[in-house]
């Protein structure tokens, strides 16, 4: 497991969208939810907010340089740019978002329609956030429209949860063992495990990628280089 970033987490940079939303003239990423990772930001440069809403209401988080904030399962998240931000994503469950564990705040008549959903996701970057700020902003506008949002969203996410358990159990679950295993072993005196000891680095990746937030550049903390 040396290869592998610590407690199965991942690694992104990220540079969030400058352009205004049609919906509402702020700038940023598209509002979603996780529903079984948590996430965190490092504030690394720049200037925005965080805007969030779950079942304890709306909240509009500062972001500057230095800040840090996480956010668990069930927070809609949406990051908004005022000048230049920009962020490193530590998320948890290394994988897991990457394989669907991410549902956007498209209107209830999209969320509730798995085709109309995948042919909202498809839509070009501009237009798929447009739509999720203006089901977001209802979102906002009637609370109690969260839970039927979240029955939605655990719908959606349903025909491929099965299959996350096996990168849970890759990652996270891997190494929560192996670190029982290194206790135990200290427990009785065996310090094997120092002589295997390894500096490790994972490179950006050369090229950017949209994503819902922003420009994107991630690590590859699966495969790690040893120094």
């Amino acid at each position: 497991m040396d290869g592998v970033f610590p407690g199965g987490t991942s690694v992104t940079r990220l540079s969030v969208y400058p352009g205004a939303c049609a919906a509402d003239g702020l700038a940023g990423g598209t509002p979603h939810v996780h529903l079984a990772s948590t996430e965190a930001y490092v504030v690394i440069g720049g200037a925005g907010e965080l805007h969030t809403l779950n079942t304890a209401g709306h909240r509009r988080t500062p972001l500057v340089t230095g800040s840090m904030v996480w956010f668990t399962p069930g927070v809609i998240h949406r990051a908004v740019n005022h000048g230049d931000l920009q962020v490193v994503v530590v998320m948890s469950n290394a994988g897991l978002p990457e394989a669907g564990d991410a549902v956007m705040t498209f209107p209830p008549d999209v969320v509730a329609d798995p085709d109309r959903y995948r042919a909202a996701v498809a839509l070009p970057v501009g237009e798929r956030r447009d739509l999720a700020v203006r089901g977001f902003r209802r979102l906002v506008a009637d609370p109690a429209a969260l839970e039927e949002f979240y029955d939605h969203a655990v719908a959606l996410v349903r025909p491929k949860a099965g299959g996350w358990r096996d990168i849970w159990a890759s990652t996270v679950e891997a190494q929560t063992r192996r670190t029982g295993e290194v206790i135990d072993a200290l427990a009785h005196g065996d310090g094997r495990h120092l002589r295997a000891s390894a500096l490790v680095t994972a490179p950006q990746s050369e090229t950017e990628r949209l994503g819902m937030c922003g420009r994107l550049r991630t690590y590859d903390v699966r495969n790690g280089v040893a120094l």
